[in-house]
Protein backbone atom coordinates (compact mmCIF):
# COMPACT_ATOMS: atom_id res chain seq x y z
CA UNK A 1 0.00 0.00 0.00
CA UNK A 2 2.78 2.39 0.96
CA UNK A 3 4.55 1.54 -2.26
CA UNK A 4 1.40 2.33 -4.28
CA UNK A 5 0.96 5.69 -2.55
CA UNK A 6 4.59 6.54 -3.19
CA UNK A 7 4.31 5.69 -6.88
CA UNK A 8 1.12 7.76 -7.22
CA UNK A 9 2.73 10.72 -5.42
CA UNK A 10 5.78 10.62 -7.68
CA UNK A 11 3.56 10.35 -10.78
CA UNK A 12 1.46 13.35 -9.72
CA UNK A 13 4.63 15.36 -9.00
CA UNK A 14 6.11 14.52 -12.40
CA UNK A 15 2.86 15.43 -14.16
CA UNK A 16 2.71 18.75 -12.33
CA UNK A 17 6.31 19.51 -13.20
CA UNK A 18 5.73 18.59 -16.86
CA UNK A 19 2.57 20.70 -16.95
CA UNK A 20 4.38 23.76 -15.57
CA UNK A 21 7.25 23.29 -18.03
CA UNK A 22 5.01 22.70 -21.01
CA UNK A 23 2.92 25.79 -20.43
CA UNK A 24 5.59 28.13 -19.04
CA UNK A 25 5.92 31.25 -21.19
CA UNK A 26 9.22 32.82 -22.09
CA UNK A 27 9.19 36.45 -21.00
CA UNK A 28 11.11 39.21 -22.80
CA UNK A 29 11.37 42.51 -20.92
CA UNK A 30 11.72 45.65 -23.03
CA UNK A 31 12.96 48.95 -21.56
CA UNK A 32 11.81 52.23 -23.12
CA UNK A 33 12.76 55.82 -22.45
CA UNK A 34 9.50 57.33 -23.74
CA UNK A 35 5.85 57.00 -22.76
CA UNK A 36 3.57 54.26 -24.04
CA UNK A 37 1.58 56.79 -26.12
CA UNK A 38 4.71 57.97 -27.97
CA UNK A 39 6.24 56.82 -31.26
CA UNK A 40 8.30 54.32 -29.29
CA UNK A 41 5.16 53.07 -27.59
CA UNK A 42 3.29 52.64 -30.87
CA UNK A 43 6.13 50.64 -32.40
CA UNK A 44 6.68 48.50 -29.31
CA UNK A 45 2.99 47.70 -28.82
CA UNK A 46 3.05 46.43 -32.39
CA UNK A 47 6.28 44.50 -31.72
CA UNK A 48 4.72 42.93 -28.63
CA UNK A 49 1.63 41.90 -30.60
CA UNK A 50 3.72 40.43 -33.42
CA UNK A 51 6.07 38.43 -31.18
CA UNK A 52 3.28 37.02 -29.06
CA UNK A 53 1.23 36.13 -32.14
CA UNK A 54 4.08 34.66 -34.18
CA UNK A 55 5.21 32.56 -31.21
CA UNK A 56 1.73 31.15 -30.73
CA UNK A 57 1.63 32.67 -27.26
CA UNK A 58 4.82 30.93 -26.13
CA UNK A 59 6.61 34.27 -25.69
CA UNK A 60 5.29 37.16 -23.61
CA UNK A 61 6.69 40.65 -24.20
CA UNK A 62 6.55 42.99 -21.20
CA UNK A 63 6.99 46.72 -21.92
CA UNK A 64 8.47 49.13 -19.37
CA UNK A 65 8.03 52.73 -20.65
CA UNK A 66 9.02 56.08 -19.12
CA UNK A 67 12.47 54.93 -18.07
CA UNK A 68 11.02 52.48 -15.54
CA UNK A 69 14.13 50.28 -15.92
CA UNK A 70 16.63 53.14 -15.74
CA UNK A 71 18.10 55.76 -18.04
CA UNK A 72 18.62 54.88 -21.69
CA UNK A 73 22.35 54.52 -21.04
CA UNK A 74 21.66 52.14 -18.16
CA UNK A 75 19.24 50.13 -20.29
CA UNK A 76 21.81 49.94 -23.08
CA UNK A 77 24.46 48.70 -20.67
CA UNK A 78 22.13 46.09 -19.20
CA UNK A 79 21.13 44.91 -22.65
CA UNK A 80 24.79 44.51 -23.56
CA UNK A 81 25.36 42.52 -20.36
CA UNK A 82 22.36 40.30 -21.06
CA UNK A 83 20.49 41.28 -17.89
CA UNK A 84 17.82 43.11 -19.93
CA UNK A 85 16.33 41.44 -23.00
CA UNK A 86 15.66 44.43 -25.27
CA UNK A 87 15.58 48.23 -25.14
CA UNK A 88 14.63 51.22 -27.28
CA UNK A 89 17.15 54.06 -26.97
CA UNK A 90 17.92 57.35 -28.67
CA UNK A 91 20.68 56.71 -31.18
CA UNK A 92 22.83 59.41 -29.56
CA UNK A 93 23.07 57.31 -26.40
CA UNK A 94 24.74 54.51 -28.37
CA UNK A 95 27.56 56.71 -29.70
CA UNK A 96 29.92 56.15 -26.72
CA UNK A 97 29.87 52.46 -27.67
CA UNK A 98 29.64 52.71 -31.48
CA UNK A 99 31.11 56.04 -32.63
CA UNK A 100 29.94 55.86 -36.28
CA UNK A 101 26.29 55.84 -35.14
CA UNK A 102 26.86 59.50 -34.27
CA UNK A 103 26.80 60.17 -38.01
CA UNK A 104 23.01 59.87 -37.87
CA UNK A 105 22.85 62.76 -35.39
CA UNK A 106 24.79 65.27 -37.48
CA UNK A 107 22.75 68.43 -38.22
CA UNK A 108 21.06 68.60 -41.62
CA UNK A 109 22.52 65.30 -42.81
CA UNK A 110 19.00 63.80 -42.90
CA UNK A 111 16.42 66.26 -44.20
CA UNK A 112 13.15 64.31 -44.66
CA UNK A 113 11.37 61.04 -43.88
CA UNK A 114 12.66 59.36 -47.02
CA UNK A 115 16.27 60.09 -46.15
CA UNK A 116 15.72 58.85 -42.58
CA UNK A 117 14.40 55.54 -43.89
CA UNK A 118 17.12 55.22 -46.52
CA UNK A 119 19.83 55.95 -43.94
CA UNK A 120 18.65 53.11 -41.67
CA UNK A 121 17.63 50.36 -44.11
CA UNK A 122 19.27 48.42 -46.94
CA UNK A 123 23.05 48.63 -47.15
CA UNK A 124 23.33 51.41 -44.58
CA UNK A 125 21.04 49.59 -42.14
CA UNK A 126 23.18 46.46 -42.45
CA UNK A 127 26.32 48.57 -41.97
CA UNK A 128 25.10 50.13 -38.69
CA UNK A 129 23.99 46.73 -37.43
CA UNK A 130 27.36 45.13 -38.22
CA UNK A 131 29.22 47.90 -36.38
CA UNK A 132 26.83 47.67 -33.42
CA UNK A 133 27.44 43.94 -33.08
CA UNK A 134 31.22 44.19 -33.45
CA UNK A 135 31.86 47.36 -31.45
CA UNK A 136 28.86 47.69 -29.13
CA UNK A 137 27.87 44.16 -28.28
CA UNK A 138 24.26 44.65 -29.40
CA UNK A 139 22.28 44.31 -32.61
CA UNK A 140 19.55 46.50 -34.07
CA UNK A 141 16.19 44.83 -34.72
CA UNK A 142 14.37 47.93 -35.94
CA UNK A 143 14.17 51.71 -35.83
CA UNK A 144 11.64 54.13 -34.37
CA UNK A 145 11.20 57.19 -36.60
CA UNK A 146 10.17 60.19 -34.51
CA UNK A 147 10.47 63.07 -36.98
CA UNK A 148 12.45 66.28 -36.49
CA UNK A 149 13.33 67.89 -33.17
CA UNK A 150 11.33 71.11 -33.45
CA UNK A 151 12.15 74.00 -31.13
CA UNK A 152 9.51 75.29 -28.71
CA UNK A 153 9.67 78.28 -26.38
CA UNK A 154 7.54 80.50 -24.16
CA UNK A 155 9.03 83.87 -25.13
CA UNK A 156 8.38 84.74 -28.78
CA UNK A 157 7.74 83.36 -32.25
CA UNK A 158 10.94 82.18 -33.94
CA UNK A 159 10.85 82.55 -37.71
CA UNK A 160 14.40 83.75 -38.41
CA UNK A 161 17.88 83.29 -37.00
CA UNK A 162 17.87 86.48 -34.94
CA UNK A 163 14.80 85.28 -33.00
CA UNK A 164 16.55 82.28 -31.44
CA UNK A 165 19.57 84.15 -30.12
CA UNK A 166 19.86 84.00 -26.34
CA UNK A 167 16.91 81.65 -25.81
CA UNK A 168 17.59 79.08 -23.09
CA UNK A 169 16.72 75.76 -24.70
CA UNK A 170 16.72 72.49 -22.75
CA UNK A 171 18.63 69.74 -24.56
CA UNK A 172 19.67 66.16 -23.68
CA UNK A 173 23.31 65.40 -22.84
CA UNK A 174 24.33 65.54 -26.50
CA UNK A 175 27.46 67.34 -27.69
CA UNK A 176 26.30 67.68 -31.29
CA UNK A 177 22.94 69.21 -30.36
CA UNK A 178 24.73 71.60 -28.00
CA UNK A 179 27.23 72.69 -30.65
CA UNK A 180 24.43 73.14 -33.20
CA UNK A 181 22.33 75.41 -31.00
CA UNK A 182 25.41 77.41 -30.02
CA UNK A 183 26.21 77.95 -33.70
CA UNK A 184 22.85 79.74 -33.98
CA UNK A 185 23.45 81.91 -30.92
CA UNK A 186 20.98 80.06 -28.68
CA UNK A 187 21.81 79.09 -25.09
CA UNK A 188 21.50 75.26 -24.84
CA UNK A 189 20.99 73.89 -21.31
CA UNK A 190 21.65 70.13 -20.81
CA UNK A 191 19.02 68.76 -18.45
CA UNK A 192 17.47 65.44 -17.42
CA UNK A 193 14.24 64.66 -19.26
CA UNK A 194 12.37 64.20 -15.97
CA UNK A 195 13.13 67.81 -15.00
CA UNK A 196 12.15 69.44 -18.30
CA UNK A 197 8.46 70.23 -17.78
CA UNK A 198 9.02 71.77 -14.35
CA UNK A 199 12.00 73.77 -15.63
CA UNK A 200 9.86 75.29 -18.39
CA UNK A 201 6.99 75.88 -15.99
CA UNK A 202 9.27 77.76 -13.58
CA UNK A 203 11.11 79.68 -16.30
CA UNK A 204 14.47 78.01 -15.64
CA UNK A 205 14.60 77.42 -19.40
CA UNK A 206 12.64 79.10 -22.16
CA UNK A 207 12.00 75.99 -24.21
CA UNK A 208 13.15 72.62 -25.53
CA UNK A 209 13.31 70.70 -28.82
CA UNK A 210 11.36 67.56 -29.67
CA UNK A 211 9.08 66.10 -32.37
CA UNK A 212 5.37 66.94 -32.63
CA UNK A 213 4.08 63.77 -30.97
CA UNK A 214 6.36 64.16 -27.96
CA UNK A 215 5.39 67.82 -27.57
CA UNK A 216 1.70 66.95 -27.64
CA UNK A 217 1.67 63.79 -25.51
CA UNK A 218 3.87 65.45 -22.87
CA UNK A 219 1.41 68.39 -22.79
CA UNK A 220 4.14 70.95 -23.40
CA UNK A 221 1.44 73.25 -24.78
CA UNK A 222 0.58 73.98 -21.14
CA UNK A 223 3.92 75.77 -20.67
CA UNK A 224 5.02 76.60 -24.25
CA UNK A 225 3.38 79.09 -26.60
CA UNK A 226 5.50 78.81 -29.73
CA UNK A 227 6.89 76.03 -31.91
CA UNK A 228 9.26 76.39 -34.86
CA UNK A 229 9.79 73.74 -37.51
CA UNK A 230 13.58 73.40 -37.66
CA UNK A 231 14.74 70.42 -39.72
CA UNK A 232 18.20 70.04 -38.26
CA UNK A 233 18.05 66.62 -36.61
CA UNK A 234 15.76 63.66 -37.30
CA UNK A 235 15.09 61.73 -34.10
CA UNK A 236 15.92 58.02 -34.45
CA UNK A 237 15.70 55.33 -31.77
CA UNK A 238 16.91 51.78 -32.47
CA UNK A 239 15.34 48.72 -30.86
CA UNK A 240 18.31 46.70 -29.62
CA UNK A 241 19.03 43.25 -28.25
CA UNK A 242 22.30 42.28 -26.57
CA UNK A 243 24.58 40.01 -28.57
CA UNK A 244 25.11 37.83 -25.49
CA UNK A 245 21.38 37.16 -25.34
CA UNK A 246 21.13 36.72 -29.12
CA UNK A 247 23.74 33.98 -29.13
CA UNK A 248 21.66 32.00 -26.61
CA UNK A 249 18.52 32.10 -28.77
CA UNK A 250 17.64 29.25 -31.10
CA UNK A 251 17.28 30.05 -34.81
CA UNK A 252 13.49 30.05 -34.64
CA UNK A 253 13.53 32.77 -31.96
CA UNK A 254 16.06 34.82 -33.91
CA UNK A 255 13.96 34.63 -37.06
CA UNK A 256 10.82 35.56 -35.13
CA UNK A 257 12.42 38.60 -33.48
CA UNK A 258 13.96 39.72 -36.77
CA UNK A 259 10.61 39.56 -38.56
CA UNK A 260 8.78 41.30 -35.72
CA UNK A 261 11.39 44.07 -35.66
CA UNK A 262 11.07 44.74 -39.39
CA UNK A 263 7.27 44.70 -39.37
CA UNK A 264 7.06 46.88 -36.25
CA UNK A 265 9.45 49.37 -37.87
CA UNK A 266 7.20 49.55 -40.95
CA UNK A 267 4.21 50.15 -38.72
CA UNK A 268 6.14 52.79 -36.77
CA UNK A 269 6.93 55.02 -39.75
CA UNK A 270 3.28 54.88 -40.86
CA UNK A 271 2.19 55.84 -37.35
CA UNK A 272 4.61 58.76 -37.33
CA UNK A 273 3.50 60.18 -40.66
CA UNK A 274 -0.19 59.94 -39.77
CA UNK A 275 -0.09 60.93 -36.11
CA UNK A 276 2.43 63.80 -36.33
CA UNK A 277 -0.14 65.86 -38.20
CA UNK A 278 -2.78 65.05 -35.58
CA UNK A 279 -0.36 66.10 -32.83
CA UNK A 280 0.37 69.34 -34.69
CA UNK A 281 -3.35 70.10 -34.93
CA UNK A 282 -3.73 69.26 -31.24
CA UNK A 283 -1.00 71.73 -30.29
CA UNK A 284 -2.57 74.45 -32.42
CA UNK A 285 -5.99 73.76 -30.88
CA UNK A 286 -4.37 74.34 -27.49
CA UNK A 287 -3.04 77.73 -28.53
CA UNK A 288 0.49 76.95 -29.72
CA UNK A 289 1.64 79.23 -32.56
CA UNK A 290 3.48 77.26 -35.28
CA UNK A 291 6.21 79.01 -37.29
CA UNK A 292 8.29 78.00 -40.28
CA UNK A 293 11.73 79.48 -40.91
CA UNK A 294 12.19 82.26 -43.44
CA UNK A 295 15.95 81.69 -43.58
CA UNK A 296 16.60 78.02 -42.82
CA UNK A 297 19.45 77.92 -45.34
CA UNK A 298 21.38 80.19 -42.94
CA UNK A 299 20.67 77.83 -40.04
CA UNK A 300 21.80 74.89 -42.15
CA UNK A 301 25.01 76.51 -43.34
CA UNK A 302 26.02 77.65 -39.87
CA UNK A 303 25.46 74.15 -38.49
CA UNK A 304 27.38 72.43 -41.30
CA UNK A 305 30.27 74.90 -41.24
CA UNK A 306 30.66 74.97 -37.46
CA UNK A 307 29.60 71.50 -36.30
CA UNK A 308 30.58 69.00 -38.98
CA UNK A 309 34.35 69.69 -39.02
CA UNK A 310 34.53 69.77 -35.22
CA UNK A 311 32.89 66.36 -34.82
CA UNK A 312 34.43 64.22 -37.56
CA UNK A 313 36.59 62.42 -34.96
CA UNK A 314 33.64 62.09 -32.57
CA UNK A 315 31.70 60.05 -35.16
CA UNK A 316 34.67 57.98 -36.30
CA UNK A 317 35.79 60.02 -39.29
CA UNK A 318 34.57 62.23 -42.15
CA UNK A 319 34.24 59.15 -44.33
CA UNK A 320 31.12 58.17 -42.40
CA UNK A 321 29.35 61.37 -43.43
CA UNK A 322 30.58 60.98 -47.01
CA UNK A 323 29.22 57.42 -47.10
CA UNK A 324 25.74 58.56 -46.01
CA UNK A 325 25.75 61.57 -48.34
CA UNK A 326 26.62 59.30 -51.26
CA UNK A 327 23.92 56.78 -50.34
CA UNK A 328 21.37 59.60 -50.14
CA UNK A 329 22.43 60.95 -53.54
CA UNK A 330 23.70 64.19 -52.01
CA UNK A 331 27.35 63.84 -52.97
Amino acid sequence: MLRKVTVIAITVLLMATFSQTAFAKRVFRVGMGDAIDSDQGAMMLQFKSLVESLSGGEIEVQLFPNGALGTETEMLQNTRRGTLDLAVIGVGNAVPFVKPLGTLTMPYLIEDHYEAIKATTGGLGAHWNKLSIEQGGFRILGWTYSNFRYITNSKQPVSKLADVKGLKIRIPQNKIIMATLKSWGANPVPMAWSETFTAMQQGVVDGQENPYIVNYTMKFHEVQDYLTEVHYQYSLQPLIVGQKSWEKFDQETRDLLTRAGIEAQQYGISFQILEAENAKQGLMANGVEISTLEDEEKWKQLAIDNVWPEYYDFIGGKENIDMVLEALGKK
